[in-house]
């Protein structure tokens, strides 16, 4: 699949850091020319210089509804379109409150559903209306994760963000359904354990290490890495996948199918 995005214009919410910047990265290399978005503005410049004449990068936060209706509109106004939409940004609501049931505050699950959920409606609106204001097919896809519906109690108790994961699922095969007919195409990729900015506790954690090698065999049983999904990630935003919508694809190492032992 050589170059297969080329000439494609891709929005990416979330796309300075982690899985978002290594996709980032990967759609640049085949061909892309990209939007991305992330709260740090530091991180904004970094990202763009490093991906080259082809990547604008902006700074903004994602929970905001203006957010990724300005990047869609930079892609228009910069590329003269929209093709594709990759909805990263998120992340685990720990530090806001989100936790097991009966710890987590009122405050922390609506802070981790803006964080994972309503910033994900936010950018796939605008990449909706936009697709519809062109008459043209696009794609999007989503960030999940495989705690929406595999759960691991022991280490990953943040019951909120399972839930705004779970709701990712719904929210997607509900929408795929309704813009069939419109050529646009809604997907969901969903990592298990990989090693970002986001997963450093877990990265740090020498239990969770241990239990990676028999819930996450493949590879010799290791954390992800963000390169592991750029292949994916690649696929659905090409016309490789122009066949396929609402559908959910976990890249996660063996997690789904693996019991998980660990000492």
């Amino acid at each position: 699949m050589d170059h297969c995005l080329e000439g494609k214009r891709l929005v990416v919410i979330g796309g300075t850091t982690g899985l978002g910047f290594s996709a980032a990265r990967a759609f640049v290399a085949e061909g892309a020319r990209i939007v991305i978005i992330g709260r740090n503005s530091e991180n904004a410049k970094r990202a763009e210089k490093e991906l080259g004449k082809k990547a604008v990068a902006l700074a903004g936060d994602a929970t905001k509804p203006a957010t990724a209706v300005k990047a869609v509109q930079r892609a228009v106004n910069k590329w003269g379109g929209l093709d594709g939409l990759y909805h990263v940004a998120g992340g685990s609501g720990r530090k806001m409150g989100d936790g097991p049931l009966h710890e987590f505050s009122d405050d922390g699950w609506r802070a981790t559903l803006d964080l994972n959920l309503t910033s994900l409606m936010f950018s796939n609106r605008a990449a909706v209306r936009q697709f519809l204001a062109q008459g043209s097919s696009g794609a999007i896809l989503n960030m999940g994760s495989v705690l929406g519906w595999s759960p691991s109690p022991r280490f990953f108790a943040t019951h909120a963000y399972a839930a705004a994961k779970a709701a990712i699922i719904g929210f997607t095969k509900s929408i795929a359904a309704y813009y069939a007919t419109n050529n646009i195409r809604c997907n969901v990729l969903a990592p298990a354990l990989v090693e970002t900015p986001m997963a450093k506790r877990a990265a740090q954690d020498e239990s969770i290490l241990q239990l990676m090698k028999s819930k996450q065999p493949l590879d010799g049983g290791r954390i992800g890495q963000p390169a592991d999904l750029d292949g994916a990630a690649v696929y659905f935003m090409s016309d490789a996948s122009k066949f396929t919508t609402g559908q959910v694809l976990a890249v996660d190492g063996g997690w789904c199918v693996s019991e998980g032992q660990y000492e």
